[in-house]
């Protein structure tokens, strides 16, 4: 016995195996293949592509790579992003997918969810509940790593979304599934009105947004998305048995964030200096409120549309 495991203990450790496990997944849809998180690309790239979001920054990177390090997971990653429209949050979802798995977002193990086309019919709650459950338990039966990516969560039918409780919480056991190294990533602009609010008041007051820190703003989150009947948490079991590790807040972006959005797509098309447009666009754009015109209404949204107008 103590020989074999000599020969085995040579072989994993040697750089033939590396060959044999590459051959593998050639021929292998299993997910360990396909996963290979770049940790550290993936910190490169929120701080380098993501603008006026250094709580979404640091909150991301820091849980992403604190949950992934730990080789045996207590229960899954819940993140839950909340902002205004245009302020990244779909940017930093789809960070996660292209940074954990090699073939990116169109990996067979990221999982993608919009209300309005995969749970249309409010009157058919019970049955999408049903649907979900299954597809949940049966994606994570085919991968422990999967991504669930759930978007526009302000417009899931109330009461649906709480069919995943027993996959988020720390239970031993559940539906004989090991669910406890997925990553959960709700997408909402709930709550957007306490974060605004709260920035907009650093910024009369003279303060540095930089200052606002997670702790500001995870309680006034949790109520809001949980006391509005437009959010998908509406009355949620999830949010009362406090099963998102962090709630996420994305901050309204200022002309300076809008204009860094049109340099680098400008780049992107090889038109780098061409300072005109990126003044044109950031001008162009609406600004709130009224007396100050601080922030922008769409935050990077239109930018795309606005310099094929430019250009």
């Amino acid at each position: 016995m103590l020989a074999i495991l000599s020969v085995l203990l040579l072989f994993l450790f040697n750089p033939v195996f590396g060959v044999f496990q590459k051959l593998y997944c050639t021929i292998s849809d299993n997910c360990d293949c396909d996963f290979k998180q770049n940790i550290r690309d993936l910190e490169w790239d929120l701080y380098k592509n993501v603008y006026g979001q250094h709580l979404a920054q640091d909150i991301v990177s820091e849980e992403v790579a604190k949950f992934l390090h730990n080789k045996s997971p207590d229960r899954p990653l819940v993140l839950s992003f909340h902002g205004s429209s245009g302020t990244g949050k779909t940017l930093v979802s789809s960070m996660l997918g292209n940074h954990l798995y090699g073939s990116a977002m169109s990996s067979p193990y990221v999982h993608q969810f919009i209300p309005t086309l995969h749970f249309p019919l409010p009157n058919r709650v019970d049955e999408y509940r049903e649907e979900l459950k299954s597809w949940v338990q049966g994606n994570l039966t085919e991968c422990a790593r999967s991504i669930f990516i759930f978007d526009e969560m302000e417009k899931m039918p109330p009461g649906l979304i709480d069919v995943l409780e027993p996959f988020l919480g720390p239970s031993h056991v559940v539906f004989r599934t090991n669910y406890r190294k997925a990553i959960y990533v709700f997408i909402s602009t709930t709550g957007q009105d306490v974060i605004n609010k709260l920035v907009l008041e650093h910024r009369q007051a003279g303060r540095d947004r930089e200052e606002i820190q997670s702790a500001d703003l995870q309680e006034a989150i949790a109520q809001t998305v949980y006391s509005s009947n437009t959010s998908g948490f509406f009355h949620s079991s999830i949010i009362q048995q406090k099963l998102i590790t962090r709630f996420v807040p994305f901050l309204p972006l200022s002309r300076r964030h809008v204009e860094r959005c049109v340099r680098s797509q400008l780049c992107q098309r090889g038109s780098c200096g061409r300072s005109d447009v990126v003044e044109a666009v950031g001008g162009d754009m609406i600004y709130t409120p009224v007396q100050g015109q601080y922030f922008s209404t769409t935050g990077c949204k239109a930018v795309s549309a606005k310099i094929n107008f430019f250009l």
